[in-house]
């Protein structure tokens, strides 16, 4: 009688088991989307997270995920850096999401850091940055600075001949991080410190009339000028339109842009920045039968043929299949699993090519210099010849030319310094 009593309950507990594990493979996978869909962000951000959400699309149209459905879990932290670090705990401890994509500015994103490498989650971040960084935790899909901010600067230098340089941005750390790799790369190239004009201003900044006034007395002394923009958000929109008021064109000074894409310039009139250049690794324009095909699917997800395309959406796309295929390798969403299935994972961009994850974190990407046209479009007047890996510290700063960043095996270190033989932890 005991012996039955035994085996019933053995069995019940067997099959309860069996039940608990079927049902958690039928659960579908969390995908956290982190992104602005208000505040002065979210002219930039609310896109990526549509795109997100039809990448999820289509991935479940392929069958899912290791037999799964994608969920998308979407939250709003409203461009306020402190509520970016609440939403990310809320996605990683409540939601219990196995990927997020998500961020825009590099303060948002230092904001979630320590979230992310505390709990040990995986962030997707796919937009331009200052570099100087590399976690763990995190996969920048974006441009570093020698992928986009360098070859800019050296495409002015070289092609059109500048001499003054303004380096503008909104005042955080990404524009002013970059402006001091900018301001070291020129004075390397003998550039003197008479010949830059450094200016930050906050976010949503709408007073521009003063700013542009200096700019042009400051182009005004017979040496060839431009602007190196890293202003982000809304804040172009007045800026752009001050530009034309004051009869600023791109042949008196050239502004080249690192934060101003199609979806920047759908809100305003571009007839006065025709000629005004914007750095990139994506245009919509570019000729590649991958892209029409994105570009297709996109206007068929949102519902209108009048939605852009831009570059954080390209990374945002090269990110999310690079964990797709990641999580394939590894047979699972173990984000220590996955960290390593990542690493050398080569996935199409939208250019017509490939790129790879990088040991660094980051990945191999075109650059391309954009000239803007009337339809608010880019017509690409430069590019690599190849895809460029991307660095995460810069060779133009002492401190940073000695670091080394390396998840594999070989140092498992986002911040090995070469000359101490030292790791100094994840990413500081």
């Amino acid at each position: 009688m005991k012996k039955r009593r035994l085996e019933t309950m053995l069995a019940a507990i067997l099959c309860s088991i069996a039940i608990s594990a079927a049902a958690a493979a039928e659960e579908p996978i969390k995908v956290g989307v982190l992104h602005s869909l208000s505040g002065t962000m979210a002219i930039s951000e609310t896109t990526l997270k549509d795109t997100v959400l039809m990448m999820v699309e289509q991935q479940n149209a392929k069958g899912g995920l290791l037999g799964r459905k994608l969920e998308a879990v979407v939250v709003d932290p409203a461009s306020d850096w402190p509520l970016f670090a609440e939403k990310a705990r809320q996605l990683l401890e409540k939601d219990r999401v196995a990927v997020v994509f998500g961020c825009w500015t590099s303060v948002s994103r230092k904001s979630v850091l320590p979230v992310f490498e505390e709990l040990d989650g995986l962030l997707f971040y796919p937009v331009q940055y200052e570099g100087e960084e590399s976690s763990k935790n995190v996969f920048y899909t974006g441009a570093a600075p020698n992928q986009q901010a360098i070859p800019a600067v050296e495409y002015l230098m070289d092609e059109i001949g500048v001499e003054r340089w303004v380096l503008a941005g909104t005042d955080y750390v990404y524009p002013r991080t970059t402006n001091k790799i900018l301001e070291a790369f020129l004075k390397s190239k003998g550039v003197k410190e008479a010949d830059i004009m450094i200016n930050y201003t906050p976010f949503g900044h709408s007073d521009w009339q003063s700013i542009v006034s200096d700019i042009k007395k400051f182009g005004s002394a017979g040496k060839k000028t431009a602007v190196v923009s890293t202003i982000n958000g809304d804040a172009n929109v007045p800026f752009y339109k001050e530009l034309g008021n004051q009869g600023v064109s791109a042949e008196d000074i050239p502004v080249v842009a690192f934060s101003v894409g199609e979806e920047e310039l759908s809100g305003i009139d571009t007839k006065p920045l025709v000629g005004h250049l914007a750095a990139w690794n994506y245009f919509q324009s570019v000729d590649a039968p991958v892209n029409a095909a994105f570009i297709e699917k996109w206007h068929a997800f949102i519902g209108s043929p009048k939605r852009v395309t831009n570059d954080p959406m390209e990374a945002t796309y090269i990110g999310f299949n690079m964990w797709v295929e990641a999580v394939k390798a590894a047979g699972t969403t173990d984000p220590s699993a996955v960290q390593k299935a990542i690493i050398g994972v080569e996935v199409p961009n939208l250019s017509g090519g490939r790129s790879t994850m990088l040991a660094n974190h980051h990945i191999t990407k075109p650059v391309l210099i954009g000239e803007i046209q009337e339809d608010g479009q880019f017509a690409t007047v430069w590019e690599t010849d190849g895809l460029v890996p991307g660095d995460a510290w810069s060779d133009y700063l002492p401190e940073s030319k000695v670091i080394e960043a390396d998840w594999t095996s070989k140092l498992d270190c986002g911040n090995y310094n070469t000359r101490t033989k030292k790791c100094s932890g994840q990413n500081y």
